[in-house]
């Protein structure tokens, strides 16, 4: 049981690792950060149920995730060569389309939870 929670501390301590160095590193991470803290004080805020806000909630740490991965495979195909490649462009640009999938979920949800308000 004791080696179970060494292994747990050490996988969230990597975890953690990777969201500050993602935070430190990449612009985007920090704008979507931002904007999750926004989304969620706003969240708050209006009189929305408990699972409007969860939906809400759910999503900014969705579309968190999805910048994540975007970040690996940009790291991962930029380690690999820095030479312009078709399959390195597409496999960027499709990391780079979750991102922006999550985030138009998210804002579908903001708009149809807004127009429940009215």
């Amino acid at each position: 049981m004791l080696n179970f929670f060494q292994r747990l501390r050490d996988r969230t301590r990597w975890s953690w690792q990777g969201v500050i160095t993602t935070w430190r590193e990449e612009y985007s991470f920090r704008v979507w950060g931002w904007l999750n803290v926004f989304s969620a004080a706003l969240a708050f805020w209006l009189p929305l149920t408990a699972g409007e806000r969860a939906m809400i909630l759910a999503l900014g740490i969705l579309v968190l995730a999805a910048e994540l991965f975007n970040t690996a495979v940009e790291r991962a195909v930029d380690h690999t060569s820095t030479e312009h490649h078709t399959l390195a462009g597409q496999a960027k640009d499709a990391a780079s389309a979750a991102v922006a999938l999550t985030a138009v979920a998210a804002g579908v949800a903001w708009l149809v939870v807004l127009f429940s308000l009215i």
